[in-house]
This record gives C-alpha cells, structure tokens and sequence, in this order.
C-alpha cells in the first residue's frame, strides 16, 4: 500500500479535524511528560533521546504494517529540504523539554501555537513545500 497526496473527499473533513484535535492536545502532554522525564533522568537530552527511540519503534511498527518499509530507500528524486523535518521535530522536542519545566508547559506551548499559526499560515499563503495554496 501506498500513499500518494491529494485532495480530501467531504466525508474525511470530520475524521481529520478530529484526528488533528486530537493531536493538538496531545502536544503539550507530550510537552509535560517529556520535560517530567527529563527531570527525573536528570537531563532534557536524555529525555529526548528515550522520546525518539520510542517514536522510531513505533514509526517502524507502523510502516512495518501498512507495507511502507519497502519504500524506505536512498532516491534522488527527493528533494533535499524536505528531508529537514527530522530537524525541526529534534528542535521542538529538545527545547520543549528543556523550556517547559522552566517557562510553564502553557507558557511554551503558547508560543510554540504561535509560531505554528505564523508558519502554516505562511505555508498556506504561498503554497510553500508543495503544500495546498489557500
């Protein structure tokens, strides 16, 4: 199975807007119990790091089932900027976990929601990284 990009039929407006809520508010959990975490393991990195293994165990569980894995391969046809999200998702989860137990989980994620608006909107506006124009 694989996924190509492209438009959303009417009927899946609702189950991504609810998928996409739900996600929001998993963001400043994720934010609290990492920056927990990192207390307790005496290190905002060290946080980061169980938090990425855990998330690869399961990013590969869930290519493992729907059949992804065999597109996991080197290409040129990849643009490499888009290979760059790893680093922003690094940057977020290090510095929530180092930040959130010092400025407030609400306080970061905050400003974190808008940097998100300024930057999707952007995104949006211009039809940045192949993204849908509106």
């Amino acid at each position: 199975m694989s996924h190509k990009g492209g438009h959303m039929t009417t009927g899946q407006a609702p189950v991504f807007a609810a998928i996409m809520l739900l996600t929001g508010i998993g963001i400043p959990i994720l934010a609290a119990l990492n920056a927990g975490l990192g207390i307790r393991l005496g290190h905002p990195m060290a946080a980061s790091v169980v938090l990425f293994g855990v998330a690869l165990l399961i990013a590969i569980a869930g290519a493992a089932a729907t059949g992804a894995l065999g597109q996991l391969r080197p290409t040129g046809n990849v643009p490499f900027h888009f290979y760059l999200g790893g680093i922003f998702v690094a940057f977020y989860v290090i510095a929530v976990t180092f930040i959130a137990p010092r400025f407030g989980v609400g306080n970061a994620i905050f400003f974190v929601l808008v940097g998100q608006l300024i930057s999707a909107a952007t995104i949006d506006h211009f039809g940045l990284f192949g993204a849908i124009r509106s």
